[in-house]
């Protein structure tokens, strides 16, 4: 999936936008060296993970799972029921990492009116080429 790892990553200024709606986290080693980053949005009365990165060197150390842990611990605080999430299904740190994580997939055809919408963006900048699905945490 070389086009994906080719995608240029989020912009400052959509990064500061998450930040001062208090949905982005960071996440950093023992140097005080940023490792990873989560940003989220509400989406359908929900948090949607809109991504979830860990810089390679940090890889399998969970850091992507606590970066999850503080937001649903965020949602859960605000009183929002469930967190969701778009991913592929065939990549092993993706839909199958995901569902260790607590994270069910939903049926395509019944999604709510935000995550259909972001699935219909996602189809138009050409992710469905790979097998992509909706998954949501309830909490």
């Amino acid at each position: 999936m070389p086009e994906i790892a080719d995608d240029e990553p989020p912009s400052v200024e959509e990064l500061a936008r998450h930040q001062r709606a208090g949905l982005a986290w960071v996440a950093v080693d023992a140097d005080d060296l940023p490792v990873g980053y989560l940003v989220a949005e509400p989406v359908d009365g929900n948090l949607h993970v809109e991504q979830v990165s860990v810089h390679p060197r940090a890889a399998r150390r969970g850091v992507g799972r606590q970066l999850i842990e503080r937001l649903a611990a965020h949602a859960t605080a605000s009183g929002v029921p469930a967190l969701t999430l778009t991913t592929f299904t065939d990549v092993p740190w993706n839909a199958p990492y995901y569902s260790r994580c607590g994270f069910v997939v939903l049926d395509e055809r019944e999604l709510p009116p935000g995550l259909a919408a972001i699935r219909a963006r996602e189809a138009a900048h050409g992710l469905d080429r790979w097998p992509r699905v909706c998954m949501r945490r309830d909490l």
